[in-house]
């Protein structure tokens, strides 16, 4: 949340399903000069592409940032402006932060895309991919446009953006964690305990 304010958002929407009368009682003690609203999902999940679309109008019609909640990256660059900076709605529909699978933690997984020269992504034909995708990107309202009602995958707007040319990376230049499991989150302690990213 530091950082997205940091990088000049003023409206954060989070999902609340898991442990969901925690969040908002631990969220109001912080303080900060951005707006914290909570989009329902108690009722069902709606995965990561219906909670996105069911949460759209509280977003508003501009691009919009989406964040995992079981990511932490250390960076040597700011790569939420540099996702900001880059977004072009009328190029892209999705902008992806991509880690290097060299520079990850808790992850074991072959990769989720291959990066162009243009920056375009498209998925590995077999094998594995060189970027893994890291859990933060840009999307545009208009991507959601045909998408199904209820509950469907981000991945559904991934594809479509690649078979229009429209799905571009980001790379990460520094240190990337997946903290969904117990081992995740000890190794990611170990990381940051470390000091900042080299």
């Amino acid at each position: 949340l530091d950082r997205l304010e940091a990088a000049g958002m003023t409206r954060i929407v989070i999902t609340l399903h898991h442990k969901a009368d925690r969040i908002p009682a631990h969220l109001a003690q912080r303080g900060g000069g951005v707006e914290i609203v909570y989009s329902d999902e108690r009722a069902r999940l709606l995965e990561t592409g219906g909670g996105v679309k069911k949460a759209l109008p509280l977003l508003g019609p501009d691009p919009f940032f989406v964040c995992n909640g079981d990511i932490l990256w250390q960076e040597n660059a700011d790569i939420l402006s540099a996702l900001n900076a880059r977004f072009d709605a009328a190029r892209m529909d999705a902008l992806l932060m991509l880690a290097p699978r060299a520079a990850c933690s808790g992850y074991d997984g072959t990769g989720d895309f291959d990066l162009h020269a243009d920056a375009t992504l498209t998925r590995p034909h077999g094998g594995a991919a060189d970027f893994v995708f890291g859990g933060v990107q840009v999307l545009s309202p208009a991507a959601f446009d045909a998408t199904p009602e209820g509950a469907f995958s981000l991945n559904h707007i991934y594809d479509t953006a690649t078979a229009t040319g429209r799905l571009y990376g980001e790379v990460l230049d520094g240190q990337w964690m997946h903290v969904g499991t117990p081992e995740g989150v000890r190794a990611a302690e170990n990381i940051l305990a470390s000091g900042p990213a080299a």
